[in-house]
Parts: C-alpha cells; sequence; structure tokens
C-alpha cells in the first residue's frame, strides 16, 4: 500500500484549495447528478429603489435543473406578473422596476428550488428590502448659548434610513468641523463639546447623513452656538449696574469630569460573533479629561484591540465568546475622575462545525451526510430531502436519520437525492445542500495529461491527479513510463491524489505517471516536472545615508534560472516608486538623483519570475542641516539676566550637536547679530547674562554634522534698565605726534558696554617722577585726546575713565605714555672699519648719550658705497647701501664688498622721529681677490696645423691681472686625452695662434686669468684642425672613342669636374662641316633621369644622416668626464668652484668655436674631405640619334666632421642606370 500523510501546515492554504478543486470536479459534468446551487444573492438583500431588482440563483445539474420560486412561502407565478422574467438556462429573476415597476411591492422573502430527475436543491431565503434615505423633519433649532467652560451636546438625530446613513459634521464651506480631545462625534452622531471655548462660536454647525445604496447626502439645518466670555459677561453687567452695585461674573472655573454619555454608572451590550465591537465614553470636564480602558478580570486582546475617536471609542474587531465580559472606561483630569462598566456579552448565529459534503456511492454501498453546527444559544438542526422536510418527504429503506446525521446503506440508484440541513437560532440560520449520487463508473482521471509542473529546487512540488470513479479509485504513482511504484518516504500521497515531493531536487525532474483503478477498470495520465535553479541577489542594497539634494544608487544584482526570464520591481515603503523623472530604474540598479527628505525611506528590490519570488530591502536615510529652531520664548527677566527657551526643528535625520544663541542690540546696533554662546543639542533652555542699557533680541540656530540652521526668528525684545559703566576703554596709549605734544588714544567702549545713556570719558595725566597733580578733562564721542605743550620725550602718567548718566566706571589701571619725539642731536662716534677679507668689512662705533636721542631709541644706520674700483681707476654712478642694526649696538658687519675698492661709510642713530646726524665719512679699501673666468674664448681659423684663441678680460678682475693660464690636449677617437700642454700669456693680450698642431685631430682648451691672490674660475671649448687643402676642379673630358653601325654611332668620353655639368656633342658626316649639335640637358628622357638620380642621392644622404646620429655624436660630458684635467680637481662650494659641467651645457653638440669656424659654417675649401675622392670619371655613350646608354657617376659633398667621427671618407655614392 503507499504511504498516505498528512499535509503539512506550511502547505495546509494549498493543498485546501486543490481539496476544494477536486470537491467541486467530484461528479464530472457529463455524468448524471443531482442539482448544486453555485450562486445566490444574499441572505438580507437590501436593493436601490431606482433600479431594476436582480436575485440570483445559478444550479449545477445533469440533467440541466429547472427552476421555482416561493415568495413569502408561497408559490411566485412568474408567468402572471409581467414585471418579472427568469433569465434563460438560469433561475435568476429580473424584476423591471425602471419601466413603471415599484420596488416597495417586490419586498418579502424568495426562496429558488432547482430540481432535476435526481432530485431537487434550495437556496437560502432571500429577504428583498428597497433602500430609504427619507427626509430631516422640519424642527425648530433655538441658539445655543454656553458659557465658557461648560460642555455642550449638539444631536443630529438623523432619520431612519436603510441601511443607516454615515453621519458627519460640516460648516457652510463643505469642511469637515475639527475634532480633537475636546470635541469629537459620538457613534450616535451627536457632537460632544467636553467645554467650550469662545473659538467654539459659529452659527453653520451642520450634520450630514450620507446613504451610500441611494448615493444622497441629507443635510440638517444649521445650529448656532454662542460661547460668554467671563471678560464679556463681567463688561455686560457693570454696564446694566450703578457703581455702588456689587458685581461680577464668577471665572471659569475647573470641574471634574462627568460621563456626557453613556448615562450612569453602568449598561450592557451584545454582539455577535464574528463582528466588531465598539465601546464609547465621552466625558465632560475642564481641563478636558483623558479616557483609558481596561476589561475587568483580564486584558484587552492583543492585535484585535484599537482605540479611536482620541481614545474615547475602544474597538475589537472579530469578537468571540472569550471576548465577553466587564470593560470600564475611566476618565481622569487634574481634578478627579469617573468611569462606567459596560457588560458585553457575545451571542453567535449559528456557524458551521461539520457541513454536509457530496456523497458518492456505487450501488450497495454505505455512506453518511454529517450536519454539526454551533452557535449561542446552540441551534437545533433539521433535515429536509428535495426542499422538503425529511420527516414528510419519500420513504427511502436506504436512509436513516440519526440527529445531526443521515446514515445510508444499501444504496440503490433511487436513493440519489438533494438532502439539506438547516441549523437555526434566534440570531439566525444556515442552510446547507448535500446530495447523494448513487454511480457505478470505472476510473477517469480529470488532470490534463502531459501537464507540465515546473518548481524552483529546495521547494515543494505538487503534481495533480484529480481523479473520479465510483466505487472509489485507489491511486498509485510511477517515476517514468516504466518506473517502479513510488513508496519512499520522500513522497507524500494525499486523498485527492495529488503527490507531493516536499523538497524537490535538480534529479527529480522526469515524467510521473498516475494510475487509478476500481472493480470496473484502470486508467493512467502522464505528467512531467521539471525542477528549476532558484532565483537569488547575489549583491544587495546596502544601506545608505546622503546628504539633501545628492545623488543615490541602489545595486541589485541577481542569478537566475536561463530558461526563467525575471521582472525586477522597485518600491519605496512597500508601495510603487513616484512617478518622478528623478528615479532612474537600471538593468540591475536604482539611481536616485538630487535627493529630497521625501525620499527617505526603506527602498526594496522585487525579482518575480513564473515560479518564485526574492526581494532586498535598504533604507535611505537623507540628512541635512536642521530646521531652524521656533516659538523662542523669553522667561525669567532680570536686570543682568534672563532665561529663553526654544522648541527645536527637525534635524534631518542628523542629531542636532548644539545650539548657538545670537544677540540683537536694537538700541546701538540694529541689525548686527553678535555671539552670545552655545549649549549641548540636548539643552532647549539656557539662561543668558544680560548688559545694562541694551534693547535685546535673541535668535538660536541649530548645529548638527552636516552644518548650521537657518536662524529662527527672534524672539520678542527686552530692553534692560541703565547702570554705572562696568568696564573702562581698553587699549589706552599715550604716544606724542610732535616733540611739544602728547596724543592719549583708547579704544572706546561699544554700545552695550555703556551701561547707560550719556557715555563720556575723564582723561587723565601727569608727568611721571614729577610731583604734579592729576589734570583731566571729560570727552564724548572720541577716542583720542592731544596734550599740547609738553617737554620732548618725557614720561607720563595716563588713565581713561568710562561715565554715564548714571555715574562713573571704576577706577581705571594707569598706563605709561611718553610725549612727542624730536630727531637725535649727536652722531655715533669714534667710527672705525676693519676689513676682514676682500668682500667683508667690520664697523664699530661708540653709543651716543640716550639723553640726545630724544626718542625711543630704534638701533643705528650704516650707510655705506663704493667709491671706486682701484683696478680701473675709473669713477661711475654712486649707489649707497644702508645696513640697519636694531638696538644699542654698537657694531655690525658689512657683507657682499667688491674686491680692490675704495669704500666710504657714516653712522646714524634712528628713534621714532628718524635719523640723527651722521658721522664723519670713513674711508676704507678692499683687498685684491681672484678674478671672474673670462668674459669669453673664441677659436677661429682652423688650418692643418693652427687655430686662433681670442679672448675678453674677465668682467670682474678683482685686482691686477698678472696673466692668463692656457691649457691643452688632444682627444683621440676613443675619447681618451692626451698630454697637457700649459702656457703663460701676459696679461695685456687679447689673442693666441697656437702653431705645430696635428691635422685633423681635436683639442680640449682650459683658459682662466690670474691676479697676485691667485687663479679665478675657467673657461673651456674644443676645436678641430681640419684634414687636407682643397685645390679647385675644374671639368675635362678624356678618351673620346666612337663606334659607329648603320644607323647609329656609340661615342664614349671619360669625364672629371664638378656635377651637374651639361654636355653638348657635335657630329656630321665624314667630309663635311658639323651640321647638328645637340643639348643633351635640354632633352626630356635626360631631365628625367637627372631626376631619378637626384632622388636616390637623397635617399641615401637620409640614410647616412640618420645612421651618424645614431652612433656619431660626441657628449661633451662623457669625454671630460673621461678625460679631465688633471690639474684641475673638484673644490668646495666656498671655494666657488666646481668639480664638473652642468648637463645643460655637456650635452649640445658643439660648443662655441669647437668644432666649426666663427661664422658656423662649413665650406667647400676647408671641409677634410675632399670632393676629388668620389671622382672615378664619367664613361658616357650615345646613339647615333642622341640617346645616351652609357654610365653617370654622381657626387656628393661630403659633411662636416661632427663629434668624434671617423676622419675615413665615406663610400662614394655610384648612381648606375642604364637605358636603350
Amino acid at each position: 500500500m503507499m504511504k498516505k500523510k498528512s499535509i503539512s501546515t506550511s502547505r495546509a492554504s494549498l493543498v485546501f484549495f486543490l481539496c476544494q478543486m477536486i470537491s467541486a470536479l467530484d461528479v464530472p459534468l457529463d455524468l448524471s447528478q443531482p442539482p448544486t446551487i453555485t450562486q445566490q444573492s444574499p441572505k438580507d438583500y437590501i436593493v436601490d429603489p431606482r433600479e431594476n431588482i436582480v436575485i440570483q440563483c445559478e444550479a449545477k445539474g445533469k440533467p440541466p435543473p429547472s427552476f421555482s420560486w416561493t415568495r413569502n412561502g408561497t408559490h411566485f407565478d412568474i408567468d402572471k406578473d409581467a414585471q418579472v422574467t427568469m433569465k434563460p438556462n438560469s433561475g435568476t429573476l429580473v424584476i423591471n422596476i425602471m419601466n413603471g415597476g415599484k420596488a416597495e411591492a417586490y419586498e418579502g422573502v424568495y426562496q429558488c428550488t432547482a430540481r432535476n430527475e435526481r432530485g431537487a436543491a434550495i437556496s437560502n431565503n432571500i429577504i428583498i428590502r428597497p433602500s430609504r434615505s427619507p427626509l430631516w423633519t422640519k424642527e425648530k433649532l433655538e441658539p445655543n448659548q454656553v458659557r465658557e467652560g461648560d460642555s455642550l451636546v449638539l444631536h443630529c438625530r438623523p432619520p431612519v434610513g436603510l441601511p443607516p446613513p454615515i453621519i458627519f459634521w460640516m460648516d457652510n464651506a463643505f469642511q469637515r468641523l475639527p475634532q480633537s480631545e475636546r470635541v469629537s462625534q459620538g457613534l450616535n452622531g451627536d457632537l460632544y463639546f467636553s467645554n467650550v471655548q469662545p473659538e467654539d462660536t459659529r452659527e453653520d454647525y451642520i450634520c450630514y447623513a450620507r446613504f451610500n445604496h441611494t448615493q444622497t447626502i441629507q443635510q440638517k439645518q444649521p445650529i448656532s452656538v454662542k460661547v460668554f466670555s467671563m471678560d464679556s459677561l463681567n463688561d455686560t453687567i457693570a454696564a446694566n449696574l450703578s457703581d455702588t452695585d456689587i458685581y461680577g461674573a464668577k471665572p471659569v472655573t475647573e470641574r471634574q469630569p462627568v460621563l456626557l454619555t453613556p448615562t450612569g454608572s453602568t449598561s450592557t451590550k451584545v454582539e455577535l460573533r464574528g463582528n466588531v465591537l465598539l465601546l464609547e465614553c465621552i466625558a465632560a470636564g475642564l481641563p478636558t479629561p483623558v479616557i483609558r480602558w481596561i476589561k475587568e478580570g483580564g486584558e484587552l486582546p492583543a492585535n484585535r484591540t484599537f482605540f479611536e475617536n482620541f481614545k474615547k471609542t475602544l474597538k475589537i474587531i472579530d469578537v468571540s465568546e472569550a471576548d465577553s465580559g466587564n470593560y470600564k472606561c475611566i476618565a481622569r483630569n487634574t481634578l478627579g475622575s469617573a468611569h462606567h462598566v459596560i457588560s458585553v456579552t457575545v451571542k453567535a448565529a449559528p456557524y458551521w462545525i461539520t457541513a454536509p459534503r457530496n456523497l458518492v456511492l456505487s450501488p450497495g454501498e454505505h455512506g453518511t451526510l454529517i450536519c454539526r453546527a454551533n452557535g449561542n444559544p446552540k441551534p437545533s438542526i433539521s433535515w429536509l430531502a428535495n426542499g422538503v422536510p425529511i420527516a414528510i418527504a419519500p420513504e427511502d429503506p436506504s436512509r436513516r436519520v440519526d440527529g445531526d446525521t443521515i446514515i445510508f446503506s444499501h444504496v440503490q440508484e433511487r436513493s440519489s437525492s438533494v438532502y439539506q440541513c438547516n441549523a437555526s437560532n434566534e440570531y439566525g440560520y444556515l442552510l446547507s445542500n448535500a446530495f447523494v449520487n448513487v454511480l457505478a463508473e470505472p476510473p477517469r482521471i480529470l488532470t490534463p495529461a502531459n501537464k507540465l509542473y515546473q518548481v524552483i529546487a529546495d521547494s515543494p512540488a505538487l503534481l495533480n491527479c484529480a481523479y473520479f470513479g465510483s466505487p472509489k479509485p485507489e491511486i498509485e504513482w510511477f517515476k517514468g513510463v516504466k518506473g517502479s511504484i513510488l513508496r519512499d518516504s520522500e513522497y507524500v500521497f494525499h486523498d485527492n491524489g495529488t503527490l507531493e515531493i516536499p523538497v524537490a531536487q535538480k534529479d527529480s525532474t522526469g515524467t510521473y505517471t498516475c494510475v487509478a483503478r476500481n472493480e470496473l477498470g484502470k486508467t493512467q495520465n502522464e505528467v512531467r516536472l521539471e525542477v528549476k535553479d532558484p532565483t537569488m541577489i547575489i549583491k544587495q542594497p546596502e544601506y545608505k545615508v546622503i546628504q539633501r539634494y545628492g545623488q543615490v544608487s541602489f545595486e541589485c544584482i541577481i542569478k537566475h534560472d536561463s530558461t526563467l526570464v525575471p521582472m525586477v520591481i522597485w518600491l519605496k515603503d512597500n508601495d510603487e516608486l513616484p512617478d518622478d523623472e528623478r528615479f532612474l530604474v537600471g538593468k540591475d540598479n536604482l539611481t536616485i538623483m538630487n535627493v529630497t527628505d521625501k525620499d527617505d525611506g526603506t527602498y526594496t528590490c522585487i525579482v518575480n519570475t513564473t515560479l518564485d519570488s526574492v526581494s532586498a530591502s535598504a533604507v535611505l536615510t537623507v540628512v541635512a542641516r536642521p530646521n531652524p529652531p521656533f516659538d523662542l520664548e523669553l522667561t525669567g527677566q532680570l536686570e543682568r539676566s534672563i532665561e529663553l527657551s526654544w522648541i527645536p526643528g527637525d534635524e534631518n535625520n542628523s542629531p542636532i550637536t548644539n545650539f548657538v544663541i545670537e544677540y540683537e542690540d536694537g538700541l546701538h546696533e540694529p541689525g548686527v547679530w553678535h555671539y552670545q554662546t552655545e549649549v549641548p543639542g540636548t539643552q532647549t533652555t539656557v539662561q543668558l547674562k544680560l548688559s545694562p542699557y541694551v534693547n535685546y533680541s535673541f535668535r538660536v540656530i541649530a548645529v548638527n554634522e552636516i552644518g548650521r540652521s537657518q536662524p529662527s526668528e527672534p524672539s520678542e525684545q527686552y530692553l534692560t534698565k541703565s547702570a554705572n559703566p562696568d568696564e573702562n576703554p581698553s587699549n589706552v596709549q599715550g604716544i606724542g605726534s610732535e616733540p611739544d605734544n602728547l596724543v592719549i588714544t583708547w579704544e572706546s567702549l561699544k554700545g552695550f558696554q555703556s551701561n547707560g545713556p550719556g557715555l563720556q570719558y575723564k582723561v587723565s595725566w601727569r608727568q611721571k617722577d614729577v610731583d604734579d597733580e592729576w589734570t583731566s578733562v571729560i570727552v564724548a564721542n572720541v577716542s583720542k585726546y592731544i596734550v599740547s605743550g609738553t617737554p620732548t620725550f618725557v614720561p607720563y602718567e595716563i588713565k581713561v575713565q568710562a561715565l554715564n548718566d548714571l555715574g562713573y566706571a571704576p577706577e581705571p589701571s594707569e598706563v605709561i605714555g611718553h610725549s612727542g619725539e624730536d630727531l637725535p642731536m649727536v652722531a655715533p662716534g669714534n667710527v672705525q672699519v676693519y676689513v676682514i677679507n676682500s668682500t667683508l668689512a667690520k664697523v664699530n662705533w661708540d653709543p651716543v648719550p640716550l639723553k640726545t636721542v630724544r626718542g625711543h631709541l630704534q638701533g643705528y644706520k650704516v650707510y655705506y658705497w663704493k667709491v671706486q674700483s682701484l683696478s680701473r681707476r675709473s669713477r661711475r654712478h654712486v649707489e649707497k647701501k644702508i645696513l640697519t642694526f636694531r638696538g644699542n649696538k654698537t657694531f655690525g658687519m658689512l657683507p657682499g664688498l667688491e674686491p680692490y675698492s675704495s669704500y666710504k661709510l657714516n653712522v646714524r642713530v634712528v628713534n621714532g622721529k628718524g635719523e640723527g646726524p651722521a658721522s664723519p665719512d670713513k674711508v676704507f679699501k678692499t683687498p685684491e681677490g681672484v678674478p671672474s673666468s673670462p668674459s669669453f674664448l673664441k677659436i677661429t681659423n682652423p688650418t692643418l696645423d693652427s687655430l686662433t684663441l681670442e679672448w675678453g678680460s674677465p668682467t670682474h678682475p678683482n685686482g691686477v691681472l698678472t696673466s692668463y693660464i692656457l691649457k691643452f690636449q688632444p682627444i683621440n677617437n676613443t675619447h681618451e686625452l692626451g698630454p697637457l700642454v700649459e702656457i703663460r700669456i701676459p696679461a695685456n693680450e687679447s689673442s693666441l695662434i697656437l702653431k705645430n698642431l696635428n691635422y685633423s685631430t681635436r683639442y680640449k682648451f682650459y683658459f682662466h686669468a690670474q691676479t697676485s691672490v691667485g687663479s679665478g674660475n675657467q673657461i673651456t671649448e674644443e676645436a678641430v684642425t681640419i684634414m687636407d687643402e682643397v685645390q679647385p676642379l675644374y671639368p675635362r673630358i678624356r678618351n673620346v672613342t666612337t663606334a659607329a653601325a648603320e644607323t647609329y654611332a656609340n661615342i664614349s668620353w671619360e669625364y672629371e669636374g664638378p656635377d651637374h655639368a651639361n654636355f653638348y656633342v657635335e657630329y656630321g658626316v665624314a667630309g663635311t662641316m658639323a651640321s647638328r649639335q645637340v643639348d643633351i640637358a635640354t632633352q626630356g628622357w635626360f631631365i628625367g633621369l637627372m631626376c631619378a638620380v637626384a632622388l636616390l642621392i637623397l635617399i641615401l644622404l637620409i640614410v647616412c644622416f640618420i645612421r651618424r646620429n645614431k652612433g656619431g655624436k660626441y657628449p661633451v660630458k662623457e669625454k671630460e668626464d673621461a678625460h679631465a684635467d688633471p690639474e684641475i680637481q673638484p673644490m668646495k662650494e666656498d671655494d666657488g668652484t666646481f668639480g664638473e659641467y652642468s648637463d645643460a651645457e655637456d650635452h649640445k653638440p658643439l660648443k662655441k668655436g669647437s668644432r666649426t669656424p666663427s661664422d658656423r659654417t662649413v665650406k667647400k675649401e676647408d671641409s677634410d674631405d675632399s670632393l676629388v675622392d668620389y671622382g672615378e670619371g664619367v664613361n658616357g655613350q650615345f646613339n647615333e640619334d642622341g640617346s645616351f646608354i652609357g654610365q653617370y657617376s654622381g657626387k656628393k659633398e661630403k659633411e662636416p666632421a661632427e663629434g668624434n667621427e671617423s676622419s675615413e671618407a665615406p663610400s662614394p655614392v655610384n648612381a648606375m642606370n642604364s637605358f636603350v
């Protein structure tokens, strides 16, 4: 036997659906079966009286059933009523109201019967009632005059409608009246005021009733309410009483709560099981009471309890018998409380425990119909057969009634019938049809053949095998066409034929066969199962924090089965994305541009396929600067302090770290805000210190990590009282501007520092160390006072005191100032100069007496200048230099002097006024130094064995030149240096011809000047002697030969001479004069030939040039590194010379004068190579018609030798071309 298991809880809903589907297909429609009601109108059917009434009744059966109706318990003959028709092949009635019928005439209880040869099924009793929306009755409404603080109820009393109307209150402008804890609408539609306020005064309190069935709204007459405040009552009473009367209405008094509804201390409430329980308590009182609900002896049911109407209404949904009990509402304010207990009883209309189900039996089988219901009170059960009470129905020996059960045994085909079970109590009834159908049928499978099922791996797979047969077939499952029966524990076999694979794997894919068999036969069906890879989100969206107006992107990268097509949907807070172009949905991401506060929320990526769905969410937090604080309030006003409080604005998802408080002084600096203080972000009050006589306004700025908020609106102004100044001016100074005055200055007090009107300053002074009295003067609106007639530069004691109309500030402290300075009177004496070296000297002097300085001694200035150079004896423009030595120094160093020069200097003392007289000029001379390098070195006129050197004297000889030193040495082709030769040249020479040099040899030269002190910096150059003398070359033709034929003659010759020569050939008949002269250079073929030859030569020259550039350069730096002057060693930096040359100079191809003549050109006659080296003659032959058939040899001028290139001549360039 196959193993059967009950379905798991996680799959209950799916299998329940399958069971329902199979139940509906219990008997195929092609087989005989009793009627079954498939559709009917609701039991309580309220219809629109303006539209046709449609009473539904649909049924199925084989053969198709016929329909009949009863109305109010008697047969309803629709043929006799022209307004009533029945739809074809249906039991549905249509009552024509729109063509003259009246809905009220068709009120009643209707019941439909569907009948065929196997039985009759009946519908519920359908009560037809037309909806009603009556008008309000006319009534005279008196204005409501209420004292402030009293309670008030405005009654709505809507007309009784069917169904009851929806009540709401509005004004004349069709705006809903605002409701609150104080003012609210009750369940009965009345408007309750716990206490009235002056703002409740109005004349348009209007109650509206909306009747949904008829889509009409009825309006009550406006109600007027006038609230009298205590002040207005007192004014009215005062106007009507004399001065001697005692009058005055009592002020608004607070009252403890009193319940307006429900009244009394207890009440009862009955509600039916499954309905919504609504309990209400509304209380009067001042202050407005707060309502609280409890259940005595228990807890309010979780997840089903809700509070509405400002907690005045308790709502419990889907109530059950367990919700019965006592519910207490408590109204409380500061003066006391009131309570009310509502006793709730939950009754129940009948509800099914086991409803009877259709029964299909084969002849001779047994079966039962069970009808069990519950309710409060418990319902009674009654049976009917084919719509007739079973007690009076035709006898059937195969059935027996046992209370709520009918037992069938040994049924026959005539036992087929429809049975009705009726369960009823005082709150309602249940009616259910169930047929008994006796059939003998072989098995049939109702699931379509080869149906394809697709599931996701690791999820359940349910393969259907809906079947029918009588007797009931047994079901077996096989995998594959010839597989064995499935018995393993990995499968679950359900009663409705479904095969369940609890955890489908990839290897579960395949064909499954369902076999159904009973005693009348057997049948089978195949279905296919495909197991797909699950859809996964491999990169989920992540939590993001973004500043307002930024850009954010959420990723959602998925992996899915290749045969499934995924659809990605993005949601915001479980709803569709806003219709906004800022939201850009890409293939695997969501991008939000220009983020705003509204974008804050949870974003969910949902991936749907036809088989599965996955999702992932991430939260977006939009942060921004906080909103400004508001509701600034000043309390605790004192003379020197006040308390400021405020309400923080929205922090915009970034906590407020601190608040900055600023103030404005509207009296002294209106419109200018100053920093006052700041407090932590958790603080919303601060005690502020104040200054007298300031008209304060305050504002608050909130700060978070993103930035500062906009300032709050300013607080109210607060003017502090005047007082004596608390402080005196700061930065008091006394400095004279002239020798006979004293200028006293100070920083004025700011407006809020004045502490009162009439701010002035008392300026006092007296000469220090002299027994004088203080001299004082009072000034206003200034920050400077000049004392005239003072001695020159004497100390004074000074003080400045603030005062206003209320008095003086505290005694100020004294400062020391000086009267004005004058120029120093004497020059420094005993000036001495000590020359340290050729560029540095030291000067000493005696200080001047301090009394003669007549001011603050700032230091000494040394003026010095060059008179002349001792080496040139020529005067030039005198440029004086100044060195300042701060303080009371008596010596100084003079750097940067020029050697071998005559200087003058003097010294002056300096004070704040200026310089004193100069000391007598002191003359000193600097000794000789080493010269600078020669100004230039040129090498010209190279010959085979000589070079000419020219140079310029040093720009700075720094003494008397004694001589020049020239050193030179040859450089061979391997960059090695030869022996060094040194020549001393007299100082008055400026050129030299070096003779007896080697031809075609490169030389390196080192040149510097000398004084008696030593040698100066050297300069270097390179040059090359030429290779050979070049003789003029003249064209020459020799060895002319001829060879004649019948129609032409060959003429040959040898040519020596320059290129580009023109050849002229004269020929004629023997014995006659030459009759024809041919100019070859003017022939087209010859011009083309010369162009080709020239092009070939140009290409060869380019190739040669590239090869030379690649390997033929002579880097100067490498040569100098390899062949340094043996007498020149690297020197220290303080020598002023260096041991190597810079790369910038060394890598030049050729230094000035080293490789080319002075005019930087290479002349043909000066070339190292002779053009003759290339010459091998030219052999030319001409045909009789003048065509060239011989050879032509071109010559090229050799380029000048460069770098360390070999002196050998390159191979000659021969251009060989033959023409026929």
